[in-house]
């Protein structure tokens, strides 16, 4: 037995400045669950965990609390009230100048279906499926600009192969 067995994944936290616009962003355009909410008024923030939970979201709140942080590869997104009230503000995503945080990403069953339906919504697109030299993947921005990458494990399972057969030849 290792002293890490029963650790896990639980959540990222992103920072937004308008929680409306995020959250119908996270539900309605990726399709996820908003599991949870906790306000903090002495913070003056609040915490909306959103995801895709397996299995049904417990309706006792003590129980859904427990469940929440047992859950695997959750967002937390964080509201700093007010910042919603203010057109200028922004949050560094991680992909400007100084580079730091990159991306989330889903794994869907086909990237171009999911696409052609982020497209139809609107979703602004950093790359395309058939953009740039890693074909079959895309990277979409949230409200935030925050990069989501959209990617398939049969899709991947391609590129890669064409990876490895490419440094091959090189080798």
């Amino acid at each position: 037995m290792l002293p890490t067995d029963g650790f896990r994944f639980n959540h990222t936290m992103l920072r937004v400045r308008d929680p409306e616009a995020s959250l119908a962003f996270y539900r309605d355009t990726l399709g996820m669950t908003v599991i949870d909410r906790f306000d903090f008024e002495t913070g003056k923030f609040s915490l909306y965990f959103v995801g895709y939970p397996e299995g049904p979201v417990p309706q006792d709140r003590d129980e859904r609390v427990q469940w929440l942080f047992e859950q695997r590869a959750l967002l937390e997104l964080t509201h700093n009230w007010g910042t919603e009230n203010d057109l200028e503000f922004a949050y560094h995503n991680g992909n400007a100048e100084p580079r730091g945080f990159g991306h989330i990403a889903l794994t869907v069953p086909d990237v171009d279906a999911a696409c052609a339906r982020l497209d139809q919504l609107g979703v602004e697109f950093v790359k395309r499926p058939q953009d740039g030299s890693m074909k079959g993947l895309a990277f979409i921005k949230d409200p935030d600009g925050y990069w989501i990458e959209i990617v398939s494990g049969p899709n991947l399972r391609t590129l890669m192969a064409g990876v490895r057969a490419a440094a091959k030849q090189d080798a």
